[in-house]
């Protein structure tokens, strides 16, 4: 059975790869941009009906979730710009009111930086930019001042957490994805501001990450900001790193900053040198035939392979590996993360590429694949196929009554009470643009954060 699943998924994806895509397939783009703009509306009401003025539905019980003491309006910051994008006009301006009028960040609550950053500071740019509503820039650089203390330590490297009355900062260990994941945001509020000091503490956060990374190249997952020494050096793409690479990259083309091409430039030929893996199962692949791509987990002292996992959030590597011109291996790599997918019709947390067995079965509802499969359909329209795939699949095992839920396993397809924010700022948005027409975002003329918040390119 296990050898007839692999000759399928091989036959598939060779076929997917290699046959043109009929003008019915193309076509059909329409009717699957409508389907995923009604499902984004059929979440967004079952938020709206339940714990409208909170931040998140959680879909089982049809209870609210917030993140702190108080509401910080997660789900609406974090939807906006994908509605704007939707055509969504009444909805939008709805949403943009309230959020202009309700949200306040004077509270005295303790809150994560880097999650804070990513889904609201990138959000009410991109809605600024998008709408031209002063209100929420205003909002913006408020929330910007208050996030500043974080950089206070003696290396630069930002605290994980701050709180937004006092300013007091805790959390000096922190991973390369938090402290590195925070120019796109405040180099953009910089610029709309003309107060530089917002561009030039993120970017240190990056270099000082840079700047710490081993004779090899390599960064590790933990490290302590006071003293700048690694307290966990296992070395990888996934979480806790992933958006460091990802931010190298995309600050470099925003900015035009030679730095960050510097940085990413070495930095790739580090990851491609030690953390690359190819493994001995072939597939057919334009064409040809190659073996199997993946990023597996290594010292980041030694380059020895540590583990042999990949996961839901390393799949975002596709879309950076295309962004940056190798689309050889984007295109292979999308092919792993797409079997990754198969195996279950939806992808785990993290899964063994050696045994091709699941290590953590859960799944948050994740946007990474999707968003490497809406970079690579940007030049090849076949991935489109797969995109249909994984939409009827994320529809059939994630759809709620009142929204969409989180998976505890992706192979007993069990739900669990959980809707997160990025569900509508990332994995819908993501979804929408890659069948929607190209009009509706010009891809050359923006540069999307982590959360997928779009900000003009200079």
């Amino acid at each position: 059975m296990k050898n007839r699943f692999a000759q399928w998924l091989i036959i598939g994806f060779a076929f997917l790869l290699a046959a043109p895509v009929s003008p019915a397939q193309v076509t059909n783009r329409r009717a699957l941009a409508d389907q995923v703009r009604t499902e984004f509306l059929h979440a967004w009401n079952g938020y709206k009906k339940y714990c409208w003025g909170h931040d998140d539905l959680k879909p089982l019980t049809k209870t609210c979730h917030d993140w702190y003491a108080e509401p910080l309006l997660m789900t609406p910051v974090d939807a906006l710009d994908t509605m704007i994008l939707m055509g969504m006009r009444d909805e939008a301006n709805t949403t943009r009111e309230y959020i202009a009028t309700h949200l306040s960040f004077d509270k005295d609550i303790s809150v994560q930086n880097f999650e804070i950053t990513i889904r609201l500071l990138g959000g009410l740019l991109s809605s600024y930019e998008l709408t031209g509503d002063k209100r929420l820039l205003r909002l913006a650089e408020d929330l910007g001042n208050r996030l500043l203390p974080v950089f206070d330590s003696p290396t630069g490297l930002p605290y994980r957490y701050v709180n937004l009355k006092t300013g007091k900062v805790r959390g000096n260990v922190t991973n390369p994805a938090e402290a590195g994941t925070l120019l796109i945001e405040f180099g953009t509020l910089a610029k709309h501001t003309h107060k530089q000091i917002f561009f030039d503490k993120a970017k240190r956060a990056l270099v000082e990450i840079y700047n710490r990374r081993s004779p090899i190249g390599l960064v590790g997952t933990w490290i302590n900001v006071e003293t700048g020494k690694w307290t966990d050096t296992d070395s990888h793409i996934s979480g806790a790193i992933d958006s460091y690479y990802e931010y190298l990259l995309k600050c470099a083309i925003l900015f035009g900053d030679q730095d960050c091409r510097r940085m990413w430039n070495d930095s790739l030929a580090a990851i491609n040198k030690y953390l690359e893996a190819k493994v001995e199962r072939k597939f057919a692949f334009d064409g040809g035939e190659t073996t199997e791509l993946w990023y597996g987990h290594a010292d980041m002292n030694t380059g020895k392979r540590t583990g042999t996992t990949y996961g839901a959030l390393d799949a975002f590597f596709p879309a950076v590996l295309a962004f940056s011109g190798d689309r050889d291996r984007a295109g292979r790599l999308q092919y792993s993360s797409f079997k990754m997918w198969s195996l279950h019709h939806i992808e785990p947390e993290e899964l063994n590429y050696d045994s091709m067995t699941v290590v953590s079965a859960g799944y948050p509802l994740r946007p990474e694949i999707v968003e490497s499969t809406y970079y690579l359909a940007q030049t090849d329209p076949r991935y489109l196929v797969m995109g249909e795939t994984m939409w009827r699949d994320f529809v059939k095992y994630c759809r709620t009554d009142e929204g969409y839920a989180a998976l505890k396993s992706v192979v007993t397809k069990e739900k669990s009470d959980s809707m997160q924010s990025f569900l509508f700022a990332e994995t819908f948005k993501y979804f929408y643009l890659l069948f929607a027409p190209p009009k509706t975002l010009d891809f050359d003329k923006v540069i999307f954060n982590t959360e997928a918040h779009p900000v003009r390119r200079k």
